[in-house]
C-alpha cells in the first residue's frame, strides 16, 4: 500500500471511529442488550458462563466484553456501564473496516477504498456497531472467513487455511445463523466451479485438488475455537452438545413459530426506502444500486482488470443466496440483514469504480463522481439521524421493539424513592409482568439487590413498598392491597409516576408506592400532590 492509499485508508478508519464511539450511553438499553448484559454479569462476577441453546446466542460477545470491563476496573455488574458494553461492537465495527485490507487482490484498491467508505458510513453498519448484540461480531468473523479463505485459494498456504478456520470457529461461537452464511459460501463456490467448467464433474475435480492436510488444519482450527468457547474453556462441556441442539430451536423460529413475522421484501424495504410519516426518509439505495452494477460487472464485463472476476462472482452469488434465504424466512429482525449488506457493500465498491471507468468521457466521469460524493453525503446525514438524532425513535427502521426513553424518568423516580426509604437501595421492590415481559428493567435495577421478579400477583407474598407492574395485573394487585389484608393493616398506595410510562412504544408500565414513602418524597422534592390509589379511583 502506497502512502496515498495509506492516508485515505487511515482517514476512513478515523471516520469509522468518529461515528461509532461518541455518546454510546445516550440511547436506552434494548431488551436484547439488557439480556446479554445480565448474562455477562454472571461471567464477570462469578467467572462462569453456561451456553443456553434456547436463548442468548453464542458466548463470544460475553467473553470479549471482559476485556473493557477489566480495563475499566469494573468487577461487578453494578459497576458496568453501557459504554463498557457497547464499546465491544464499536471496536469490531472499526475492525471490520480494517479487515477489508484482506480483499485488495480481489477488489482492487479503488473498489476497496470505496467499499471501506461505505462500511464506515452505512447507517445500518454504524447503528448496530453501537448495539450490544452479536451481529457486528458475526459479520466481522464471516468477513474474516471469506477474506482469509480467498487468500488461501490464491496462495495455498497452511497459515491462511488455519486463519480461515479460526474465523469460521469464531462465527460458529457467535450466533446460530452462521450456518446460513457458511452454507451460502459453500454453495456459491460450488456454483462458481460448475459455471466456470460447465460441468458438474468439475466439483469432484476441485475437491480432489484440495490439500487434505490444509483442509484438516482449517477444520481443526475451527473446531478448537468453537469447543473452547462453547465449553466455557472446558468448564462446561455440556455447552458443546448444546451448540448443536440449538439448531432445532432456531429452525422453529425461522419457520415462523414465534412473532417477528414480516413479508419477504422486508429487508429490501428498510434498505431501499423507508418512511414512517411524519419523519425523514431512510434509504441506502445507493449501495443497493451499485451492488447490482458490481454483480453485473463480475459476470458481464470481466475485461475490467481492476478486480478478480472469480472473486466478484463468488461475492455476487453469496450475497444473492443469503438475501434470498433471509427474505424467504418469515422470522425477520433488521439486524439479520447485516451479513448480506456487507456483501452488497463489497459489490457496491466494485460497481462504483466500474461505473466511473466505463463512462465514455471525462465530463460524465466527473458527474458520476459528484453523484457518488452526494450519495455518500446522504448516507452520512442518515447515519447522523439514525444514531444521534432518533436512535430510539420507532420511525427509525433500525429501531426494533426498542425501549422507550421513558425508562430514564422511571429509574430517576425509583432512585428518588429509594433515597427517602430507610433501607435505601436495599428496599424491596416487586416487578410484576405477565410472561416475564419486564425487560430491560433487570439492567436498570441492577443496583437494587432485593427485587422480586414476578409473572403474576402472588397473594401470599408480602407487599413491597414499591411496585412496578403491567396494567393487566392491576385488578389482582388492588385486591392484594385492599381486600386481602385485614382492616387496620392496609397501606395506602399512590401512583409512582406523574403520567403514563411506556416500557416500549405501546407497552405501558405502572408504578405504585406506599403513601408514607410518597409523602417523604413529596416533602423532599416538592412535587404536586398525587391522588391515592384506591379501588374507587383506579381500575
Amino acid at each position: 500500500m502506497n502512502i496515498k492509499r495509506s492516508v485515505i485508508f487511515g482517514a476512513l478508519l478515523l471516520a469509522a471511529i468518529a461515528l461509532r464511539f461518541p455518546h454510546l450511553a445516550s440511547r436506552p438499553m434494548h431488551t436484547d442488550e439488557a439480556v446479554h448484559a445480565i448474562k455477562f454479569g454472571t461471567l464477570l462476577e462469578h467467572g462462569t458462563y453456561h451456553y443456553d441453546p434456547q436463548e442468548y446466542h453464542g458466548p463470544t460477545l460475553n467473553y470479549f466484553t471482559l476485556l473493557p470491563a477489566w480495563i475499566a476496573s469494573e468487577h461487578t455488574l453494578q459497576q458496568v456501564t453501557e459504554i463498557t458494553l457497547r464499546v465491544v461492537p464499536a471496536v469490531f465495527g472499526v475492525l471490520l473496516v480494517a479487515l477489508l485490507i484482506l480483499y485488495h487482490p480481489g477488489l482492487g484498491w479503488p473498489a476497496l477504498l470505496v467499499a471501506s467508505l461505505f462500511t464506515a458510513v452505512s447507517p445500518a453498519m454504524v447503528y448496530y456497531s453501537r448495539y450490544y448484540i452479536m451481529e457486528i461480531l458475526l459479520v466481522f468473523f464471516l468477513a474474516g472467513t471469506i477474506g482469509a479463505g480467498y487468500r488461501y485459494l490464491r496462495h495455498r498456504r497452511a497459515g491462511w487455511a488455519i486463519a480461515t478456520g479460526v474465523f469460521l470457529g469464531l462465527a460458529y461461537a457467535t450466533k446460530e445463523t452462521w450456518i446460513i452464511f457458511a452454507g451460502a459460501m459453500i454453495l456459491s463456490l460450488g456454483i462458481l466451479v460448475v459455471l466456470q467448467e460447465r460441468s458438474i464433474k468439475a466439483l469432484l475435480r476441485a475437491l480432489q485438488q484440495l490439500n487434505g492436510w490444509h483442509l484438516l488444519a482449517g477444520l481443526g482450527a475451527a473446531m478448537v475455537v468453537a469447543v473452547l468457547f462453547y465449553s466455557s474453556f472446558f468448564t462446561h462441556p455440556q455447552g458443546i452438545l448444546d451448540s448443536l441442539r440449538t439448531f432445532q430451536n432456531y429452525f422453529n423460529r425461522a419457520g415462523g413459530a414465534e412473532s417477528h413475522i414480516h413479508p419477504w421484501y422486508y429487508y429490501l424495504h428498510i434498505l431501499g426506502y423507508w418512511r414512517a410519516a411524519p419523519g425523514p426518509v431512510w434509504s441506502e439505495a445507493l449501495i443497493l444500486i451499485l451492488a447490482v452494477l458490481g454483480g453485473f460487472a463480475a459476470f458481464r464485463d470481466a475485461s475490467h482488470t481492476g478486480f478478480d472476476p472469480r472473486f466478484l462472482r463468488f461475492l455476487t452469488l453469496y450475497t444473492l443466496i443469503t438475501l434470498v434465504i433471509f427474505s424467504a424466512i418469515p422470522y425477520k429482525t433488521p439486524w439479520n440483514i447485516l451479513g448480506t449488506l456487507f456483501g452488497m457493500i463489497l459489490l457496491a465498491g466494485t460497481g462504483a469504480v466500474w461505473l466511473v471507468a466505463r463512462l465514455p468521457n471525462r465530463g460524465l466521469r466527473l458527474g458520476a463522481v459528484i453523484l457518488l460524493v452526494a450519495g455518500t453525503g446522504w448516507l452520512l446525514r442518515l447515519t447522523s439521524i439514525t444514531n444521534f438524532d432518533l436512535p430510539a425513535d420507532p420511525r427509525n427502521p433500525y429501531v426494533y421493539g426498542h425501549t422507550s426513553t421513558d425508562i430514564d424518568a422511571m429509574v430517576h423516580r425509583i432512585d428518588a424513592i429509594a433515597r427517602v426509604d430507610p433501607l435505601g437501595k436495599e428496599m424491596y421492590i416487586e416487578v410484576i409482568a405477565p410472561g416475564g415481559d419486564y425487560w430491560p428493567l433487570p439492567w436498570y435495577l441492577r443496583a437494587y439487590p432485593n427485587v422480586g421478579w414476578w409473572t403474576a400477583v402472588d397473594l401470599q407474598a408480602p407487599l413491597a413498598p414499591l411496585i412496578i407492574a403491567k396494567p393487566a395485573v392491576e385488578p389482582a394487585l388492588l385486591r392484594k392491597m385492599y381486600a386481602v389484608p385485614p382492616p387496620g393493616q392496609r397501606d395506602l398506595y399512590v401512583p409512582l409516576f406523574d403520567h403514563p410510562m411506556d416500557l416500549r412504544p405501546g407497552v405501558e408500565i405502572r408504578g405504585y408506592v406506599k403513601n408514607d414513602l410518597w409523602e417523604k418524597f413529596r416533602d423532599q422534592e416538592h412535587p404536586a400532590p398525587a391522588a391515592q390509589l384506591t379501588p374507587e379511583n383506579h381500575g
